[in-house]
């Protein structure tokens, strides 16, 4: 590329030139609203793309292993890992306990990856409070009747475990407004590319490109890096 400036070579710059920073992505949403499946659609877009374990005192559901959907732990190893600070945050939801690992916080940002963390409010809430870097995305349902439509559909759930997860639901959605980005998914395909586009608007700002690292020399030299 050519500069007006007498003619002077200007290196290209172009996202495929580029490393990305890494990043947090927090996805909160009342059950039923698709969060976990709008995670594995984007991971299978993006191999740097990273689905953060949760470690949970709940027994395995169905087909769910072990280090790949959750660290399932007893109450005495969660425990532990409180008193150790192992977790970046943790809470109970529905009568069992939940988390997040630090490690998989500093493990994603130093391979320079978007963490996804599907992880309820409250649990969102005290990891925002904690990793001021990471971006926080609320995902609501189209209306509260398709919301209650896709809850009770749920075959894992008892009848009062989806009465109880509705009502959850409704006083989640509260909280909409203290998270910085809020997609609706009607249409699971847009919602997925709104989330993907807010991610990759995150990793392109100056606050997390200001690295010679994330730069080709001569993009770094342009930049004053």
């Amino acid at each position: 590329m050519h500069s007006a400036l007498g003619g002077a070579q200007i290196p290209e710059m172009t996202m495929a030139q580029t490393k990305q920073p890494g990043l947090v992505a927090i996805l909160s949403s009342p059950s039923g609203t698709g969060k976990t499946t709008i995670c594995h659609m984007l991971m299978k877009r993006h191999a740097e793309y990273k689905f953060s374990i949760s470690a949970t005192t709940r027994p395995i559901r169905g087909k769910e292993r072990d280090g790949v959907d959750y660290y399932f732990v007893s109450d005495e190893r969660f425990d532990l890992m409180i008193q150790n600070n192992e977790l970046a945050e943790w809470a109970y939801v529905f009568g069992h306990r939940y988390g997040t690992p630090f490690s998989e916080i500093t493990n994603a940002i130093a391979a320079d990856q978007v963490l996804l963390c599907d992880i309820d409010v409250q649990g969102g809430m005290t990891l925002k409070d904690k990793y001021r870097q990471a971006v926080t995305i609320f995902l609501i349902p189209p209306s509260l009747t398709e919301l209650r439509r896709r809850l009770f559909h749920r075959r894992t759930d008892s009848s009062e475990q989806r009465k109880m997860r509705l009502e959850t639901a409704v006083k989640e959605l509260g909280y909409w407004h203290r998270y910085d980005y809020i997609v609706l998914n009607e249409d699971l395909k847009e919602a997925t590319n709104e989330v993907d586009m807010i991610i990759a608007a995150e990793r392109a700002k100056t606050i997390r490109r200001n690295e010679r690292r994330f730069w080709e020399s001569g993009q770094a030299r342009l930049l004053g890096l």
